[in-house]
């Protein structure tokens, strides 16, 4: 690129000089990449790269196998989906619409998909997909948000079913009617030909994905101009519904809702859906990376008490694995069995002296001889050794543990009342005594699921425990022995397989190198508290905008900060109520000393407009952000919501 520098135009028999110059080469900024912020403030950076990877790619396995589950679990009501939009277009196309419904009904799916709102989107981008793939492909999805108004609604409808911008009158709006007779064309006397020829095409499918979000006036009016030309055009409606199908009855009266001719759709449950996840991602050995339980609590927790969201669960793994390889160096060993061992062998001394210092390996050391404690404390080359059998081990407890936990949760889920405590001692004592109230073919039922979990897995501890349910199960029928002393044999045997396989992940040997366990940070993530955040930023301005000029020694706010923190700090020496006159006479006096007036000047603490116009501007975001509010007890007086600061 060069840049064109013109004189002249003076005199008109003067001929205009062009002079061209080169722009001086500039040192391009080098673009940061997600690795780039991976290793920034991470621990130990040699091998932060090989890190990034492992991390990268289990993010990327936890994104794809999720998708392919939601899919999966969604199957068989997409698919019931599909069926009703595929027979309804049949329907219209072979001249039968009259005969299935009345003339002015249009066909409407009302699905029922749950509070767990954030979830909705995967679902219905995946019905979008499957129905234009398979149907039709005018498939339009539209939300409240963006529908305020019948206009706004038509619009949204209009522009995505045809790939256009469709211009919309801001002024007063137009009658339902005409507003849409000026897009679907106006009925005439060649009504039967154009029946015909719209015989011929697909479907328009308009999916609602908020119902109990949108205006029912709007949705009122708009289900009213589709009913007049549901003749013509093959209209098909999916009304996405979070709580209960009555509120279509709630929002529509029977005049409107007698022209829709509705079937239900119910999803799968949002707490089934947690638990396959669960199931499939995070009790399994085949996924390296692991919670602990403090950090299965809190992720479960929110999922229960705040949104029923599986999508916001998987954001809470995905946070978990990022802080777990980028602040745990050893981490680099959280990967499938084969590439840990050579990742073991790879360790640099400085990362061999953080195992020497991890509680679980101290353990181990603990119980060796004089001899082998010295050589693990003093020798690298024999640590890689030993690693290696520790990583052998901690993989073969996690192919064994599962296996025997899926056994005891099928010996125990049909217990009456699930007595089952919170600690993992107290469970297993629980569960031993009250397997004694089982009836016999209850509990040969339950032994015959536990052998065909424990089947397709290839360990020899396996295969012994499977043996001996066999071998309890044919005495059972050979001998014809008492069933209590059978009974008794099996709860054994049990007994022996829970003590020897499920004991606590924290007391194996480097379990900190698959195991996050920092449960607080976590909560302070995900489960963030906006108005301590807040109150942080307009305390401590500095610590966000990173200007000199505000950092204090005592944690007061300097004159200089912006506005909103000036008023903050005013407000909090005052009572529940605040005189806005006082208050805006104080801030006044704050600001002119940031300007730099004396204060024995006759302007300083002066409110002119400037500073009355910034004062209220301040005021009122206070109060968007909660912290006041007006009042009627007092004339020119706010109350105070909040009490005390950071």
């Amino acid at each position: 690129v060069y840049f064109v520098r013109v004189k002249g135009n003076e005199v008109s028999s003067r001929q205009a000089g062009c002079f061209v110059f080169k722009p001086s080469a500039k040192k391009k900024k080098r673009t940061l990449t997600l690795e780039d912020y991976f290793a920034d403030g991470c621990e130990d950076a040699e091998n932060s790269e090989t890190r990034f990877k492992l991390c990268q790619d289990l993010w990327d396995k936890i994104k794809t196998d999720t998708e392919v589950l939601q899919d999966e679990l969604n199957r068989k009501i997409l698919d019931s989906l599909l069926d009703f939009t595929r027979k309804c277009s049949s329907t219209h196309q072979h001249s039968n619409w009259a005969s299935q419904m009345r003339a002015s009904e249009i066909p409407t799916a009302a699905l029922v998909l749950g509070v767990n709102v954030p979830d909705h989107d995967m679902t219905f981008q995946s019905l979008s997909d499957l129905l234009q793939q398979s149907v039709t492909p005018h498939v339009v999805s539209v939300q409240a948000k963006e529908c305020g108004a019948l206009k706004h609604l038509m619009k949204r409808v209009l522009e995505r079913m045809m790939g256009t911008v469709v211009a919309v009158d801001d002024e007063e709006e137009e009658e339902p009617e005409q507003l849409s007779k000026s897009n679907t064309g106006t009925p005439g006397k060649k009504r039967s030909s154009a029946v015909r020829d719209e015989q011929q095409q697909p479907p328009v499918v308009i999916i609602f994905k908020d119902l109990e979000a949108f205006n029912s006036k709007v949705l009122q009016d708009f289900i009213l101009i589709c009913s007049r030309y549901i003749e013509r055009l093959p209209l098909m409606f999916i009304f996405g519904i979070a709580t209960s199908p009555s509120t279509i009855q709630h929002m529509l009266p029977h005049s409107v809702s007698s022209l829709l001719c509705i079937e239900l759709f119910q999803s799968l449950s949002c707490t089934q859906h947690l638990a396959t996840v669960i199931d499939k991602f995070i009790l399994t050995p085949q996924f390296p990376f692991k919670l602990s339980s403090k950090v299965m609590q809190v992720l479960i927790s929110i999922f229960l008490y705040h949104d029923f969201s599986v999508k916001n669960f998987i954001k809470g793994v995905q946070l978990a694995l990022l802080e777990h390889f980028h602040s745990q160096p050893l981490s680099v060993l959280c990967c499938k069995k084969k590439e840990a061992l050579l990742n073991v062998m790879q360790l640099s001394h400085s990362n061999l002296e953080r195992i020497r210092q991890l509680l679980s390996f101290k353990r181990y050391v603990e119980k060796q001889d004089p001899q082998e404690q010295d050589s693990l404390l003093k020798d690298d080359t024999h640590l890689k050794e030993v690693c290696q059998k520790l990583i052998k081990g901690l993989h073969k407890y996690h192919k064994n543990y599962y296996p025997i936990l899926r056994c005891l949760h099928t010996l125990t889920s049909s217990l009456p009342r699930y007595p089952l405590g919170k600690q993992f001692e107290f469970h297993h004592l629980r569960c031993c005594s009250t397997f004694e109230m089982l009836a016999k073919d209850e509990l040969i039922i339950l032994l015959q699921r536990c052998a065909e979990i424990l089947e397709p897995v290839k360990s020899k501890k396996m295969n012994s425990a499977l043996t001996l349910l066999e071998m309890n199960e044919s005495r059972r029928s050979k001998k014809l022995s008492p069933f209590e002393v059978l009974r008794n044999e099996v709860l054994e045997f049990i007994d022996s397989l829970v003590k020897s396989h499920l004991s606590p992940p924290d007391s194996q040997t480097l379990n900190e190198v698959s195991y996050y366990s920092s449960s607080a940070t976590v909560r302070r993530h995900i489960n963030a508290t906006p108005r301590t955040s807040i109150q942080a930023a307009l305390s401590s301005p500095y610590y966000y905008l990173q200007n000199d000029s505000l950092k204090t020694e005592d944690g007061s706010v300097s004159n200089a900060a912006p506005d909103i923190c000036i008023a903050y700090k005013l407000h909090l020496e005052c009572g529940r109520l605040i005189n806005l006159y006082d208050w805006l006479e104080a801030y006044a006096t704050v600001v002119s000393a940031a300007e730099g007036n004396s204060p024995d000047s006759d302007n300083f603490g002066k409110v002119d407009e400037v500073k009355h116009a910034r004062f209220i501007r301040a005021v009122s975001e206070l109060e968007f952000l909660g912290f006041i509010k007006s009042t009627k007890q007092k004339t020119d007086h706010v109350a105070r919501l909040t009490w005390g600061g950071c």
